[in-house]
């Protein structure tokens, strides 16, 4: 679902008025990893992002704050290999992202997966970050409950907590009981019931967060648009004005 920089600052790419590139800039953020003697996770969020949502924020930010999570950074996906294609453009999704997260600096954007003309396979969207940010600083990648059901039929799922720990949100309708005793033997193997070992070590651990359970879909919000239904309480007022400025999901 997802996939320059050093060690010491990691620059989202450079996008200009009529796509993705690295002239005529007009968005920039920039997300810094310190070296410290105390190690600080660096969490990923990808997403088709088809539109973003308070579906993806609200529990993310209720995430970070049990986790002490100091930074989240967003990366939209370009080609989802596991799900239908986006309905809005590239350019147009990280642009509801950018205009979501914008004042709130908890988040930062990475567009670096919007760049590429292939699938975006989370592991190797990971295993970049993990060769920029070094082996021992912890990284995780946040999911859904929903794709911890389905992650044995990710691209190479086996390698992912040899890259980083997983972090997931509550979803409603979703147990944390596994599909099979095997994927359900490999996630008790690695659960943790506390957050303080992520911070311990770079890779290996998954833990279960208590999140808020938010009945909201990307889907759902593409429909409603489709039958003129307001969604002032399913997305922020920003990404709204943007959607309807673009003419977006009225077909």
């Amino acid at each position: 679902m997802l996939d320059s920089i050093d060690s010491q600052n990691i620059d989202s790419q450079h996008i200009d008025s009529q796509g993705i590139g690295h002239q005529h800039a007009v968005f920039k953020k920039t997300h810094s990893i310190p070296h410290t003697d105390s190690p600080v996770i660096q969490a990923l969020f990808g997403g088709t992002f088809d539109p973003i949502h308070y579906g993806h924020l609200r529990p993310v930010k209720a995430l970070a704050k049990q986790v002490g999570l100091k930074q989240v950074i967003l990366l939209p996906n370009h080609v989802p290999p596991h799900r239908p294609q986006p309905e809005a453009t590239p350019q147009q999704r990280l642009e509801m992202v950018r205009l979501a997260v914008q004042d709130n600096p908890l988040f930062t954007v990475d567009a670096r997966e919007l760049e590429r003309q292939t699938p975006s396979y989370t592991i190797e969207t990971l295993k970049s970050f993990r060769q920029e940010v070094g082996e021992q600083r912890p990284l995780a990648f946040i999911i859904g409950q929903d794709s911890l059901q389905t992650i044995h039929t990710w691209y190479k799922w086996e390698e992912l907590l040899d890259i980083c720990h997983l972090l997931v949100c509550s979803r409603p309708g979703y147990q944390r009981q596994l599909s099979t005793a095997d994927m359900q033997k490999w996630l008790e193997r690695h659960q943790i019931e506390t957050p303080s070992p992520l911070s311990q070590k770079p890779n290996g651990y998954i833990y279960l967060a208590a999140t808020p359970l938010l009945n909201i879909s990307a889907t759902d919000i593409r429909q409603r648009h489709q039958q003129g239904l307001s969604c002032d309480d399913l997305l922020p007022s920003e990404i709204q004005n943007y959607i309807d400025s673009q003419g977006l999901y009225i077909q």
